[in-house]
Protein backbone atom coordinates (compact mmCIF):
# COMPACT_ATOMS: atom_id res chain seq x y z
CA UNK A 1 0.00 0.00 0.00
CA UNK A 2 1.69 3.12 -0.78
CA UNK A 3 1.68 5.62 1.65
CA UNK A 4 -0.20 9.17 1.69
CA UNK A 5 1.98 11.73 2.63
CA UNK A 6 0.73 14.19 5.36
CA UNK A 7 1.32 17.18 3.27
CA UNK A 8 1.21 17.99 -0.71
CA UNK A 9 1.69 20.87 -2.85
CA UNK A 10 0.51 20.50 -5.93
CA UNK A 11 1.07 23.49 -9.38
CA UNK A 12 1.07 25.85 -6.34
CA UNK A 13 0.96 29.28 -7.54
CA UNK A 14 0.67 32.79 -5.38
CA UNK A 15 0.75 36.56 -6.82
CA UNK A 16 0.92 39.58 -4.94
CA UNK A 17 -0.14 41.98 -7.87
CA UNK A 18 2.39 41.82 -10.21
CA UNK A 19 5.03 40.18 -7.76
CA UNK A 20 4.56 36.32 -9.21
CA UNK A 21 6.23 34.65 -5.42
CA UNK A 22 5.09 31.15 -6.26
CA UNK A 23 4.76 30.04 -9.88
CA UNK A 24 4.24 26.33 -9.85
CA UNK A 25 5.24 24.45 -6.33
CA UNK A 26 5.06 20.64 -6.45
CA UNK A 27 6.06 19.32 -3.10
CA UNK A 28 5.34 16.08 -0.93
CA UNK A 29 6.34 15.33 2.87
CA UNK A 30 5.35 12.13 4.41
CA UNK A 31 4.15 11.43 7.91
CA UNK A 32 7.02 11.40 9.96
CA UNK A 33 9.55 13.42 7.72
CA UNK A 34 11.77 16.73 8.55
CA UNK A 35 11.49 18.79 5.36
CA UNK A 36 13.76 21.66 5.24
CA UNK A 37 12.97 24.28 2.68
CA UNK A 38 15.85 26.72 1.96
CA UNK A 39 16.66 29.41 -0.52
CA UNK A 40 17.53 33.31 -0.38
CA UNK A 41 15.38 36.22 0.97
CA UNK A 42 11.89 36.84 -1.66
CA UNK A 43 11.99 33.04 -2.81
CA UNK A 44 8.97 32.19 -1.51
CA UNK A 45 9.52 30.21 1.93
CA UNK A 46 7.26 32.07 4.41
CA UNK A 47 4.44 32.61 1.19
CA UNK A 48 4.54 28.93 0.85
CA UNK A 49 4.23 28.39 4.41
CA UNK A 50 1.60 30.69 4.92
CA UNK A 51 -0.28 28.72 1.85
CA UNK A 52 -0.19 25.45 3.88
CA UNK A 53 -1.74 26.83 6.73
CA UNK A 54 -4.57 29.08 5.29
CA UNK A 55 -3.09 32.28 5.77
CA UNK A 56 -2.84 32.84 2.37
CA UNK A 57 -4.83 31.79 -0.33
CA UNK A 58 -3.51 30.14 -3.36
CA UNK A 59 -4.42 31.52 -6.56
CA UNK A 60 -4.05 27.90 -8.19
CA UNK A 61 -3.33 24.69 -7.50
CA UNK A 62 -3.57 22.55 -4.58
CA UNK A 63 -2.68 22.35 -1.10
CA UNK A 64 -3.67 18.29 0.02
CA UNK A 65 -3.44 17.52 4.13
CA UNK A 66 -3.48 13.45 4.46
CA UNK A 67 -4.44 13.23 0.71
CA UNK A 68 -7.93 15.72 1.21
CA UNK A 69 -7.87 19.05 -0.36
CA UNK A 70 -7.37 21.69 2.38
CA UNK A 71 -10.25 23.88 1.13
CA UNK A 72 -12.62 20.87 1.88
CA UNK A 73 -11.47 19.85 5.55
CA UNK A 74 -12.39 21.13 9.09
CA UNK A 75 -9.59 23.85 9.05
CA UNK A 76 -10.03 24.51 13.24
CA UNK A 77 -8.96 20.61 13.22
CA UNK A 78 -5.93 20.87 11.43
CA UNK A 79 -5.14 23.91 13.32
CA UNK A 80 -5.26 21.81 16.31
CA UNK A 81 -3.18 19.39 15.21
CA UNK A 82 -0.08 21.91 14.79
CA UNK A 83 2.68 23.64 16.66
CA UNK A 84 4.37 26.92 15.43
CA UNK A 85 8.12 28.04 16.31
CA UNK A 86 8.24 31.19 15.32
CA UNK A 87 10.92 33.74 14.16
CA UNK A 88 12.33 35.77 16.96
CA UNK A 89 10.07 33.37 19.20
CA UNK A 90 7.30 35.62 19.37
CA UNK A 91 6.04 35.58 23.19
CA UNK A 92 3.75 37.37 24.62
CA UNK A 93 5.51 40.09 26.74
CA UNK A 94 2.89 40.78 29.08
CA UNK A 95 2.09 37.49 29.91
CA UNK A 96 4.19 35.09 31.65
CA UNK A 97 6.93 31.90 30.55
CA UNK A 98 4.45 29.39 31.45
CA UNK A 99 1.18 31.08 30.09
CA UNK A 100 2.74 31.40 26.50
CA UNK A 101 3.56 28.05 26.73
CA UNK A 102 0.08 26.70 27.83
CA UNK A 103 -1.85 29.38 25.93
CA UNK A 104 -3.58 27.25 22.91
CA UNK A 105 -4.80 24.94 26.57
CA UNK A 106 -5.74 28.01 28.08
CA UNK A 107 -7.64 29.82 25.37
CA UNK A 108 -9.22 26.78 24.20
CA UNK A 109 -12.99 26.83 23.75
CA UNK A 110 -12.82 24.34 26.76
CA UNK A 111 -9.90 26.10 28.33
CA UNK A 112 -7.63 23.95 31.12
CA UNK A 113 -7.54 24.88 34.65
CA UNK A 114 -4.72 26.96 35.38
CA UNK A 115 -2.90 24.81 37.56
CA UNK A 116 -3.42 22.21 35.20
CA UNK A 117 -1.92 24.33 32.67
CA UNK A 118 0.96 25.77 34.56
CA UNK A 119 1.68 21.94 35.48
CA UNK A 120 1.73 21.15 31.56
CA UNK A 121 3.96 24.16 30.71
CA UNK A 122 6.48 23.76 33.47
CA UNK A 123 6.71 19.56 32.05
CA UNK A 124 7.33 21.33 28.02
CA UNK A 125 9.66 23.62 29.14
CA UNK A 126 11.91 20.79 31.00
CA UNK A 127 11.51 18.95 27.94
CA UNK A 128 13.66 21.79 26.28
CA UNK A 129 16.07 22.32 28.76
CA UNK A 130 14.49 24.95 31.46
CA UNK A 131 13.67 24.86 34.89
CA UNK A 132 10.15 25.26 36.64
CA UNK A 133 11.61 28.35 38.05
CA UNK A 134 11.64 29.88 34.42
CA UNK A 135 7.67 29.13 33.97
CA UNK A 136 7.10 32.41 36.55
CA UNK A 137 9.57 34.95 35.02
CA UNK A 138 8.22 37.10 32.00
CA UNK A 139 9.68 36.81 28.13
CA UNK A 140 12.18 39.96 28.86
CA UNK A 141 13.62 38.29 31.35
CA UNK A 142 14.99 35.64 29.69
CA UNK A 143 18.11 35.75 27.24
CA UNK A 144 17.46 34.97 23.41
CA UNK A 145 18.49 31.40 23.41
CA UNK A 146 16.09 30.66 26.42
CA UNK A 147 13.17 32.75 24.83
CA UNK A 148 13.50 30.74 21.79
CA UNK A 149 13.66 27.13 23.96
CA UNK A 150 9.95 28.72 25.38
CA UNK A 151 9.07 28.90 21.89
CA UNK A 152 9.69 25.63 21.44
CA UNK A 153 8.20 24.61 24.34
CA UNK A 154 4.96 26.21 23.28
CA UNK A 155 5.00 24.47 19.50
CA UNK A 156 4.90 21.11 21.10
CA UNK A 157 2.56 21.84 24.03
CA UNK A 158 -0.31 20.35 22.03
CA UNK A 159 1.83 17.70 21.28
CA UNK A 160 0.95 18.50 17.64
CA UNK A 161 1.09 15.82 14.49
CA UNK A 162 2.42 18.57 12.34
CA UNK A 163 5.72 21.19 14.00
CA UNK A 164 6.20 24.30 11.35
CA UNK A 165 10.32 25.73 12.15
CA UNK A 166 10.14 29.59 10.57
CA UNK A 167 14.08 30.36 10.52
CA UNK A 168 14.48 28.82 14.09
CA UNK A 169 18.12 29.88 14.59
CA UNK A 170 17.55 33.26 13.55
CA UNK A 171 19.82 35.74 16.01
CA UNK A 172 21.44 33.17 17.69
CA UNK A 173 24.82 32.51 18.26
CA UNK A 174 26.55 29.09 16.52
CA UNK A 175 26.94 27.22 20.31
CA UNK A 176 22.94 28.27 20.89
CA UNK A 177 21.69 27.68 17.44
CA UNK A 178 23.45 24.19 17.85
CA UNK A 179 21.60 23.37 21.07
CA UNK A 180 18.34 24.09 19.14
CA UNK A 181 18.59 22.45 16.33
CA UNK A 182 19.49 19.04 18.06
CA UNK A 183 16.39 19.92 20.02
CA UNK A 184 14.48 20.27 17.29
CA UNK A 185 15.69 17.09 15.92
CA UNK A 186 15.40 15.27 19.23
CA UNK A 187 11.95 16.46 19.15
CA UNK A 188 10.59 15.65 16.15
CA UNK A 189 11.94 11.89 16.15
CA UNK A 190 10.48 11.48 20.29
CA UNK A 191 7.65 12.61 18.83
CA UNK A 192 7.12 10.97 15.78
CA UNK A 193 6.06 14.45 13.87
CA UNK A 194 6.24 15.65 10.47
CA UNK A 195 8.00 18.95 9.96
CA UNK A 196 8.66 21.82 7.56
CA UNK A 197 11.61 23.74 8.18
CA UNK A 198 12.31 27.46 6.42
CA UNK A 199 15.79 28.54 6.80
CA UNK A 200 18.81 29.50 5.29
CA UNK A 201 21.34 28.28 7.63
CA UNK A 202 22.64 25.45 6.23
CA UNK A 203 24.06 24.23 9.96
CA UNK A 204 19.99 23.80 10.91
CA UNK A 205 19.56 21.77 7.10
CA UNK A 206 22.42 19.30 8.50
CA UNK A 207 21.13 19.01 11.50
CA UNK A 208 17.36 18.86 11.04
CA UNK A 209 16.87 17.58 7.40
CA UNK A 210 15.46 14.45 6.21
CA UNK A 211 15.00 15.81 2.75
CA UNK A 212 15.76 19.22 1.37
CA UNK A 213 13.75 21.32 -1.02
CA UNK A 214 15.64 24.66 -2.64
CA UNK A 215 12.97 27.57 -3.86
CA UNK A 216 13.96 29.83 -6.28
CA UNK A 217 12.08 32.42 -8.61
CA UNK A 218 9.09 30.49 -7.31
CA UNK A 219 9.61 27.01 -8.07
CA UNK A 220 11.53 24.25 -6.35
CA UNK A 221 14.71 23.83 -8.39
CA UNK A 222 16.39 20.55 -6.34
CA UNK A 223 14.45 18.35 -3.79
CA UNK A 224 15.90 15.02 -2.32
CA UNK A 225 17.28 13.41 0.66
CA UNK A 226 19.99 15.81 2.63
CA UNK A 227 22.55 12.94 2.52
CA UNK A 228 22.37 13.66 -1.55
CA UNK A 229 22.82 17.72 -1.51
CA UNK A 230 26.98 17.42 -1.45
CA UNK A 231 27.07 15.32 -4.83
CA UNK A 232 23.87 16.86 -6.75
CA UNK A 233 25.58 18.92 -9.89
CA UNK A 234 22.31 21.82 -9.90
CA UNK A 235 23.54 24.89 -10.70
CA UNK A 236 21.37 26.59 -8.24
CA UNK A 237 21.75 24.13 -5.31
CA UNK A 238 25.43 24.25 -5.98
CA UNK A 239 25.71 27.65 -5.59
CA UNK A 240 23.36 28.52 -2.88
CA UNK A 241 25.27 25.79 -0.22
CA UNK A 242 28.50 27.37 -1.39
CA UNK A 243 27.90 30.35 -0.88
CA UNK A 244 29.60 31.15 -4.25
CA UNK A 245 28.72 34.90 -6.15
CA UNK A 246 28.76 33.64 -9.31
CA UNK A 247 26.35 31.39 -11.09
CA UNK A 248 22.52 31.13 -12.30
CA UNK A 249 21.55 33.26 -8.82
CA UNK A 250 21.98 37.29 -9.55
CA UNK A 251 23.37 38.84 -7.19
CA UNK A 252 23.35 42.49 -6.43
CA UNK A 253 26.94 44.01 -6.98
Amino acid sequence: MVAVPKIELVDLHKSFGNNAVLTGINLRVMPGESLVIIGGSGTGKSVTLKCILGIERQDRGGVLIDGRDSTTIDRRAFLRSFGMLFQGAALFDSMLVWQNVAFRHLHARRPMKRTAARELAISKLSRVGLSAETADLFPAELSGGMQKRVGLARAIATDPSVIFFDEPTAGLDPIMAGVINDLIRELVSEMGATAITITHDMTTVDRVADHVAMLHGGQVRWTGPVADMTTATDPWLDQFINGRATGPIETLR
